[in-house]
């Protein structure tokens, strides 16, 4: 069965897409969409592969789930669509943004221009049922893009790979720290940023004076 997804992807992740649990994925996904409400839409599911193929991959930040509110999830973690409010995870990311670059916080919540700039925004589970966070946790999305995590790792060099929270700390040991720069800190949400684990972390800063010393072009964050 084919998968809908940028064919340069495809080619490095065409094996998994072949394996049983990748089929039973596919199944359960289908039967959840047609059953009831789930984010990101259906055309949107693969959208971080789909604006960032790996030839292009500069920056990878990982997230956990899909946003599960209505209009929010657009296939990009931590990203909205255009027009809705920025979550509070999204707020202190633009802060942290802000202080690094001095450039006023964005209007919209929409990282696709940052995508499209070889930001890889990888959620470990690709959809989610509506209100219900984590709800399609276990049914093999996380084996699937920690599989996505080491090909990055394996095929491309000096990417950085920016890791917030415990959660995302856990895939660094999908990552060759001797090819990568890996930047880790506490995560956005207010729980974590409010108690000092992620305003100062430098991390946009930090990503594009590596960038700049590989000489790759930078990111206008």
């Amino acid at each position: 069965m084919g998968v809908k997804i940028n064919e340069a992807w495809h080619s490095y992740l065409e094996e998994e897409f072949n394996k049983d649990y990748f089929k039973n994925l596919q199944t359960f996904v289908k039967n959840e969409y047609t059953s009831g409400r789930c984010y990101p839409p259906g055309g949107q599911i693969f959208a971080a592969f789909d604006h960032c193929p790996i030839d292009k991959v500069k920056v990878v930040i990982i997230g956990q789930d899909p946003y599960h509110g209505p209009g929010q999830a657009n296939g990009l973690c931590f990203s909205v669509a255009d027009g809705v409010p920025h979550p509070p995870s999204l707020v202190n990311i633009f802060k942290e943004v802000s202080e690094n670059t001095g450039q006023p916080i964005p209007e919209s919540g929409n990282l696709e221009r940052w995508a499209d700039q070889g930001v890889f925004l990888l959620n470990a589970t690709l959809t989610v049922r509506a209100h219900q966070a984590g709800s399609h946790q276990g049914q093999g999305w996380e084996q699937f893009t920690d599989e996505v995590i080491r090909t990055i790792s394996k095929e491309c060099e000096n990417v950085v790979f920016m890791l917030w929270g415990g959660f995302a700390k856990k895939k660094e040991k999908l990552i060759d720290r001797n090819k990568h720069l890996i930047l880790k800190s506490g995560h956005p949400s207010p729980l974590s940023a409010n108690r000092g684990y992620w305003f100062g972390n430098k991390h946009f800063a930090k990503a594009n004076e590596y960038l700049k010393k590989v000489d790759k072009e930078l990111i206008k964050w």
